[in-house]
């Protein structure tokens, strides 16, 4: 017998039809023994639909009444599949995030998890009830309900999977696991059988919508067995693991998935000082505003005098950087022009095998170079490489380099 916590997006019940189907999902694990936690999200639109709801009402509602109304999606699911269960001969009880004991602080909307007291939901475990939770809602110390930010059920399932040394917690999506990259863009991806903690944070930090961040941290900080699997087909999934524990299989791999974003938009400084603290002057009002900066290249000109200063926003941050560029940061700076591109996308190569394999980024920009792919900016950590192209090119890159890498249905099933 085993203790698994699965956890259920708003797809998976995004409808009745949906919902009967998880619950047979469900037995069968019931059915065989298993205990069960599930984790469900509102179904899918439901938030979305409440929070226009709200800007009906008033444009700027506080943090706190907004938790209040976008978490009661969730109860509506939660109530749904334990009747669901019920039908099927299933004991089951629903509870939301604050019935079953799940602490946070008092950020309203993006709130972060304390602590989860487990008596109750033990004691309903060892009963041989199916515990149904509401993903994305806790309650801080004065009672108040709290939301953990757009995705936050997923870190809900793996916060409980941590408190109660689940075997395993399942996130169950509309996708089958991981692949090397969207199959949208790239039709020979494949899915992954594994991949690490730190390669599925870079692959989600890079654009991969299959988790969310905090989920996959959670996972890694308490030593969580998470695996990726579809709500609607039967499969293995792809299971995410410490790296230590693949160490066997280490040299295999070289990449082991590509990313990319196109919610992208660069932004240079012209002929800025090349002084100390130019840096700051720069992006000191930029994050006053709280805009997040991601990739940066500084220049030197020839002279050793000025220098240009490049770095990328979200595209939705684009109009307002560069206002603040020309009317704050300019005029700080004494010189200067601002150049700016919002049709750019990132290319990112994910994998642990380059910590013993030299080369990678020289491969990836030939690669390239042959597609006649102009690289802008170029950023690298201990196990990835990402560039920025223009955006046109992006599909181009991306199955140009899965196939180069040998990431391809094909070329796998050649080597077996």
């Amino acid at each position: 017998m085993a203790l698994y916590v699965q956890k259920f997006g708003g797809t998976s019940v995004g409808s009745v039809d949906r919902i009967k189907a998880v619950a047979e999902k469900v037995k069968r694990f019931r059915d065989e023994g298993h205990q069960v936690v599930v984790v469900v999200s509102a179904m899918s639109g439901e938030t979305n639909r409440l929070i226009e709801l709200a800007g009906q009402i008033n444009d700027d509602p506080t943090p706190r009444e907004m938790d209040m109304l976008v978490s009661t999606g969730e109860q509506v699911t939660i109530s749904l599949l334990a009747m669901a269960l019920q039908r099927l001969g299933v004991a089951a009880t629903s509870y939301t995030g604050a019935q079953i004991g799940i602490r946070t602080d008092s950020a309203h909307t993006r709130a972060r998890i304390q602590r989860i007291e487990t008596d109750d939901l033990k004691a309903d475990l060892d009963d041989g009830q199916v515990v149904v939770v509401a993903g994305f809602q806790g309650v801080d110390e004065e009672g108040n309900i709290t939301t953990l930010g757009r995705g936050g059920s997923d870190t809900t399932g793996v916060a409980l999977a941590a408190a109660l040394g689940a075997d395993e917690c399942q996130i169950y999506t509309d996708v089958d696991g991981v692949y090397t990259t969207d199959p949208r863009v790239c039709n020979a991806a494949r899915r992954l059988e594994t991949i690490t903690v730190e390669e599925m944070l870079e692959m989600a930090s890079l654009g991969s919508k299959v988790l969310q961040i905090r989920a996959v941290e959670f996972a890694g900080k308490y030593n969580v067995p998470l695996r990726v699997l579809s709500s609607f087909e039967d499969g293995p999934g792809t299971l995410i693991v410490a790296e230590e524990e693949e160490s066997a299989n280490m040299e295999e791999p070289l990449i082991s998935g590509i990313a990319f974003n196109t919610n992208e938009a660069k932004l240079t400084v012209l002929n800025t000082p090349d002084v100390p603290g130019v840096a700051l002057k720069i992006l000191g009002p930029i994050s006053d505003a709280g805009i997040e900066v991601d990739m940066i290249v500084q220049n030197v000109a020839p002279t050793g005098d000025y220098t240009d200063f490049t770095f990328t926003v979200a595209k939705n941050d684009f109009r307002q950087t560069q206002r603040i560029l020309e009317q704050q940061v300019l005029p700080s700076l004494g010189s200067g022009e601002v150049r700016g591109d919002d049709k750019i996308a990132k290319v990112s190569l994910v994998g642990v095998g380059m910590r013993s394999h030299a080369g990678v980024a020289t491969r990836m920009f030939g690669v390239l170079g042959k597609e006649g792919i102009n690289i802008r900016m170029v950023s690298t950590s201990e196990i990835k490489i990402s560039v920025v192209i223009d955006e046109k090119f992006l599909e181009l890159a991306v199955r140009s380099l899965h196939t180069a890498f040998g990431l391809d249905q094909q070329s796998i099933q050649q080597e077996g």
